[in-house]
């Protein structure tokens, strides 16, 4: 144990390191970003500190008589440092005079006062002679030696601040280049609040979006708490009063909501400013409110509105009204704004409202997700027919639906005159009752608020166009769409938003055509990507044919695909439906190079000017390596890779994500930048096998190929800039892009001219800075080839390259930002061209951040995204109320049958305490028995002990003995007698001596798909992997499974600790996308429980050997943690017919021999939950290697699939059938008597009266409907009727499953639960 802590002692000094080397890096980085987003300031501030530290001298050679050389050589140093101040300052120039003296003069300066604060030291000792008694001692030469604190000071203040100062402005280089535009950081997009939709870009004024740096983020804890005692503080002052403002002079507001009398109703205005109309129809807006928000009195409601000024310029005179509903339901209405009553309105915010994002459930709260803040680039093709217009998003609002828990009054907009503040008052008074609840809350969204404020979000206002599809598919489409886009037509991939807008676009296709053309004009809807977009408006180079020069508009996309995002060490690699970590389609995915010739001032007379115009589209795609692979544990910079399934089982998912490019783009050439060192080489060559089968395996050849290019050794070997030229000229890309070509196209007809036949597909490791440089390359030849065949000499324009290098360097940061929390590496010589000392500075600042962000991070900020997309397996989407889609939903659950096949599959379970020996004889009394008849389908085999349980091993686990085993089983499975199919490892998982294999046939890996495993510690109270748990989860068709295998606490009378280790396990164990071990349909436990049997050790070696194993069971701890719900409550454990399997002497069927003569006991268990699973076989096999004998149980399990397109066509046959009606009939008589059913006879309740109404004493348990409350439909005259009695349903394949009974009664409700 001693030795165990000594070890420790070192690790935790080596962590304190770290952590303080990360926290002073991540300190200098944040100071750095500071530096360059307020240059101007920083300057002023450099100077005067200089001036500062130079007078500082002068008083310090006064008062401390210091010497008069040495201060005016550091006076000149300063002045020296003061002429790195110039105009292009923070571009600091590594080769001026100024930079070269000061890096030489910081230096002598610091040695001069070194040495004179050295000699004065020696001297002091010398003469007042250190070994004397202090009386002795010189007492003057004492008082003028300055102690080691005032030196230090001396030397941080006047020596190496300003130095400091300007490496500081060094990392912030790299950013801070000149543009264009004139905006250091963010040249094409300045940021705006509210634009109106006629504002012109020329208007607006750029402002710089403030950053995140690690050093914020650790302290953003203490400043939250800080502002939320002062805002308490704030509060109790001015506790229930609200104050008048100035009266306001801006336009009226229409913002409606639908109101019930008494109700408070929330207002947001789409673009607009966001006044309300009073009771007395006076104007006026919301004062300023100095307590918690009002209590909501009756039902709630929220409406997104067009202004009056819209209105003026043809918009439509609508609203959006949102309510909510039952469980994760809300009930939407798009009605005429003077159908909707705005009595009662109060306003949540002063920002302007651009559009909805959708509706999100967050912890059983419905959320509105609305855009407050953005930012309009440009036009990406000015001279085209329809404009193509994008904006950024920099802000979005979360405001609930449901409750006004988390509604935050606003301090900053202008209030009404007094009498109007009066009159609302007053309402207030009466209608609002003050909360009691005086704490701050914490937002659910505040971590989606997080994501959506990085500013790497874009959308299309109106009039819309596919932002997300690149041009040659949009020049296809335009053809056919004569009457503009259509809102619901977009690539699936790259539409973030997709999972929380799916209700509302569904609404919309319930619409009729001319609403739907309406709500599409009014854009409430907005369908947002990630990524990035970058546009510059370029002079070029030709001499003006017409009275104007040349202008082009160079334009760079990058659409982050959705479908497997997240952060950097959290997600790798593919999944089984294809889709890749980090897949980005062109990283620039459209670059458009537009060309038109500006017209001249307009004269008195008309003329009029056509030129020829065109457009130019080049796309690629990058993306992690299309392989089941992971980083596990902390990641520094080494790369710890670890491939997780065998090629015969990543295959298929493999060749699916090769065969959706191939469908999306025609033909495909991977270039694969991976080097040589550590885990990149097995990953490139396993990447390279794969692609090989690949060609083999399809029988036919495959439009793909692949070019190995290690970047890193290239780089080492002959620099950055031979990669230029070498890249091109490799004999596979060379070819490519001469058969890949280009998209290019006219504006007068949008004809294509050329077309483009084939993307590069790029990866490294993270596919950031690598794959960034080398598409970067790749754009320019092809940009240089499409300007070679234009007139003008438009390939040799200087602003036009830099420019280009400007967006690939923004597009590089952007992308990292997004998946690894900085700024990509190598963008110093994306931008200049050549590698600075000031690049290197930055590229080593941002490899230390992403170690300390990816590794402590990225957890919260993969929750949030998963979140946003919907990953987590209990999160329910919010459904708008539809009676007759909720009516053929739940139908859909009663009528599984038709679309759905069940068949059994063969489980084999195995447990085995190993005791840290080796392999030393035969496992196929284990593996296949006499006991079993056929094969089975899958194998899983749970292991304890698989290595000693030693300190060393507790510290580092040696992964050898682990594939030791399963090289001896794989031997086993091949070598056994007439094998009938062939098994591969489909995956395994090790924490510490606990392991567990999950063996399947070959032929089964096309069907089984999600793969995923997860350990949880339980040993020294969570903090040691000697004790614990490892999983492994998988779909088979559309049946979830989970396999655990454990090792819990030992000790006979340690039963209340193997209790708790089962509690830790079932409650703490989770997967990804918030799965945890109750979600799965099916679960398999098979662990050495160490659950012992309550009984005398003599006693029990009695009945063992006369197999009374009855007597033995009935005081079996297992059995009674069971019975007694304390642990295992929910399984089951087939008839034990076997005798105890612990503990035995080595080699030997004698039961332990030892001094300790331990009591025999079952503790090596099989358990299951699930429905249809039924065991078959349980025993024991009669292995002698360790002191356990291994236990094996073989299950039948049901095992559902479902065919989705038969599902679907029954759903629309459904849903057709459910809104047809017959002439005569009413819609709505015949969904009352589908609810009902035609062979059923209803009793009804008696008629209502004034006092009561009939359905106030309605059970609707009883009645099988849903009575919804009378306050929500109060201006309704339809039947309650027309509601089911069914809550938030899905019908998604996993909760069909759970969810199918035998419906004996044709009328009778399935109730559905959340997902």
């Amino acid at each position: 144990m001693i030795s165990l802590l000594y070890a420790l002692s070192y690790i935790a000094g080596l962590a304190a390191f770290v952590f303080v080397t990360l926290s002073l890096a991540s300190g200098l980085l944040w100071l750095a970003e500071v530096i360059e987003e307020n240059s101007k300031i920083a300057k002023t501030i450099g100077i005067r500190l200089i001036y500062s530290i130079i007078i500082l001298h002068l008083v310090l050679l006064v008062t401390d008589a210091l010497p008069l050389k040495l201060i005016a050589f550091s006076i000149v140093c300063h002045l020296i440092y003061l002429q790195n101040f110039s105009s292009s300052w923070p571009l600091i120039s590594l080769t001026s005079w100024s930079f070269l003296a000061s890096c030489v003069l910081v230096v002598a300066d610091h040695f001069l006062w070194f040495f004179h604060f050295a000699n004065q030291a020696q001297e002091s000792r010398r003469q007042g002679g250190t070994n004397r008694p202090p009386w002795q001692r010189n007492a003057d030469l004492q008082q003028r030696q300055p102690s080691f604190a005032e030196i230090a000071s001396f030397f941080a203040s006047c020596i190496w601040l300003v130095p400091l100062f300007l490496f500081l402005s060094l990392s912030a280089n790299d950013n801070a280049l000149p543009t264009n535009q004139g905006d250091s950081s963010v040249p094409s997009t300045p940021k705006t609040s509210g634009l109106d939709f006629g504002q012109k870009l020329g208007n607006q004024q750029p402002v710089i979006l403030p950053r995140q740096s690690l050093f914020k983020t650790l302290f953003d804890p203490i400043f939250e708490l800080l502002s939320m005692l002062r805002l308490r503080r704030r509060r109790r002052v001015d506790e229930g009063l609200i104050a008048p403002r100035t009266p306001i002079t801006r336009s009226p507001i229409l913002s409606p909501t639908p109101m019930t009398p008494g109700g408070i109703g929330l207002g947001f205005h789409l673009g607009g400013e966001g006044n309300i109309v009073n009771n007395d129809g006076r104007q006026g807006a919301v004062p300023k409110m100095r307590q918690p928000p009002p209590r909501r009195v009756t039902s709630d409601g929220t409406a997104l509105s067009q202004r009056p000024e819209d209105e003026l310029r043809g918009l439509p005179a609508r609203a959006l009204v949102f309510r909510a509903g039952k469980g994760s339901q809300a009930i939407v209405e798009f009605l005429r704004k003077c159908d909707v009553d705005t009595d009662g309105l109060i306003r949540l915010t002063p920002r302007p409202v651009e559009g909805c994002l959708g509706l999100i459930n967050v912890e059983n709260d419905v959320f509105l997700a609305v855009v407050t803040s953005t930012t309009a680039l440009g036009n990406l093709r000015p001279s085209a027919a329809a404009t193509e217009t994008v904006h950024r998003i920099h802000e979005v609002a979360f405001f609930c639906v449901n409750t006004h828990r988390y509604d935050s009054p606003y301090d900053d907009i202008p209030t009404t005159p007094f009498d109007a503040t009066e009159h609302l008052m007053t309402r207030e008074q009466q209608q609002y009752a003050p909360t009691s609840q005086s704490a701050v809350l914490e937002h659910p969204c505040a971590p989606l608020n997080k994501i959506f404020a990085s500013g790497t979000f874009y959308y299309s206002p109106y009039p819309y166009w596919d932002l997300s599809t690149r041009l040659s598919e949009r020049l296809k489409r335009q053809k056919t769409e004569s009457s503009g886009h259509d809102l619901s037509v977009f690539d699936p991939r790259f539409i973030w938003n997709e999972f929380i807008v799916k209700s509302l676009l569904e609404f919309r296709g319930r619409l009729e055509e001319h609403e739907r053309k309406d709500l599409d004009h009014c854009q409430f809807i907005i369908l947002a990507i990630q990524g990035y977009v970058g546009i510059y408006t370029i002079p070029l180079p030709a001499p003006p044919s017409n009275g104007g020069p040349m202008i082009g508009t160079l334009g760079l996309i990058s659409r982050l695909g959705w479908k497997r995002a997240g952060t950097r060490f959290n997600t790798r690699g593919v999944d089984d439906e294809g889709n890749v970590a980090n897949f980005v389609e062109v990283p620039h995915q459209d670059i458009l190079l537009a060309f038109c010739e500006s017209d001249p001032p307009q004269r008195k007379s008309e003329t009029i000017f056509s030129t020829n115009s065109a457009s130019f589209s080049y796309v690629q795609v990058r993306g992690s390596v299309p392989l089941f692979w992971e980083q596990q544990g902390i990641q520094t910079f080494g790369h710890k890779i670890q491939i997780t399934r065998p090629q015969l089982a990543s295959q298929p998912a493999f060749e699916r994500h090769f065969a959706q490019l191939l469908q999306e783009y025609s033909a495909v050439h991977a270039v694969n930048l991976l080097g040589q060192k550590e885990g990149e080489a097995l990953l490139a060559q396993t990447y390279s096998q794969h692609l090989k089968a690949t060609e083999i395996g399809s029988g036919h050849t495959v439009d793909v190929e692949i070019t190995n290019f290690d970047f890193h050794n290239v780089v080492r070997l002959q620099g950055h800039d031979s990669l230029i030229n070498t890249i091109p000229r490799l004999p596979g890309i060379n070819a490519a892009m001469e058969k890949f070509g280009f998209t290019s196209a006219t504006y007068d007809s949008n004809e294509p001219m050329t077309s483009q036949h084939g993307i590069f597909r790029t990866n490294c490791l993270d596919c950031l800075d690598r794959t960034n440089f080398v598409e970067d390359i790749l754009s320019k030849k092809t940009l240089e080839q499409f300007l070679f065949n234009m007139p003008g000499g438009w390939s040799t324009s200087i602003t036009l390259w830099g420019s280009h290098r400007e967006l690939w360097a923004e597009n590089g940061d952007a992308l990292s930002k997004i998946y690894a929390g900085t700024g990509a590496l190598n963008t110093s010589f994306t931008r200049s061209g050549k590698r600075t000392l000031a690049g290197v500075l930055s590229d080593a600042t941002k490899s230390i951040s992403r170690a300390y962000i990816n590794n402590f991070q990225d957890s919260a900020k993969q929750s949030a995204i998963d979140l946003l997309l919907g990953n987590f397996s209990n999160q329910t989407q919010v459904l708008i109320y539809d009676p007759v889609h909720n009516s053929v939903r739940a139908a859909l659950v009663e009528r599984i049958s038709e679309y759905s096949t069940r068949q059994t599959a063969t489980i084999f379970i195995g447990t085995y305490n190993l005791n840290g020996k080796p392999p030393s004889e035969s496992l196929l009394p284990w593996l296949f028995p006499s006991t079993i008849d056929a094969e089975p389908d899958i194998i899983v085999l749970g292991f304890q002990e698989i290595v000693p349980l030693n300190a060393q091993q507790i510290i580092q686990t040696d992964p050898a003995k682990k594939l030791e085993w399963e090289r001896h089983i794989m031997y086993t499975l091949e070598n056994r007698d007439n094998p009938q199919a062939n098994y591969l490892i489909l995956r395994s998982e090790q924490l510490v001596g606990t392991a567990l294999l999950v063996i399947v046939k070959s032929e089964l890996t096309k069907v089984i798909r999600n793969v995923e495993a997860s350990s949880r510690k339980t040993g020294l109270k969570g903090m040691s992997g000697n004790k614990g748990a490892v999983a492994i989860r998988l779909d088979y068709h559309d049946t979830s499974f989970c396999f655990l295998t454990a090792h819990l606490a030992a000790g006979h009378s340690n039963v209340t600790e193997r209790n708790n280790d089962y509690n830790t396990i079932d409650y703490g164990l989770r997967f990804s996308k918030g799965r945890n071990i109750k979600a799965h349909d099916t679960v398999f436990w098979a662990a050495d429980t160490n659950y012992r049997i309550d009984m005398e050790n003599e006693e029990v070696r009695q009945l063992a050997s006369e197999d009374n194993l009855q007597a033995l069971l009935q005081e079996d701890q297992l059995l009674g943690a069971m019975h007694t719900n304390a642990a295992f409550s929910s399984y089951k454990e087939a008839q034990i017919t076997f005798r105890p399997t612990y503990r035995y002497d080595l080699n030997s069927d004698n039961y332990d021999t030892s001094e300790k003569q331990r009591i025999p006991a079952w503790t090596d268990r099989i358990l299951y939950r699930g429905l249809r699973v039924e065991p078959t076989v349980y025993a024991r096999a009669e292995l002698r290697g360790s002191d356990h004998r291994p236990v094996y149980a073989v299950f039948d399990a049901e095992v559902l699939s479902i065919d989705v397109a038969k599902r679907d066509t029954l759903q629309k046959s459904m849903l057709q059938n459910a809104t047809s009606t017959d002439t005569g009939i009413k819609l709505d008589d015949m969904l009352v008597e589908s609810t009902f059913g035609q062979d059923e006879e209803v009793e009804f309740p008696p008629p209502s009266s004034a006092d009561t109404r009939w359905w106030d004493t309605l059970d609707p348990q009883s009645q099988g409907l849903l009575v919804p409350d009378a306050s929500t439909y109060s201006r309704y005259s339809s039947n309650p009727f027309d509601s089911p009695d069914s809550p938030s349903t899905s019908s998604s394949d996993e909760e069909l499953y759970r969810l199918a009974r035998p419906a004996t009664d044709p009328g009778k409700k399935i109730p559905v639960p959340p997902r």
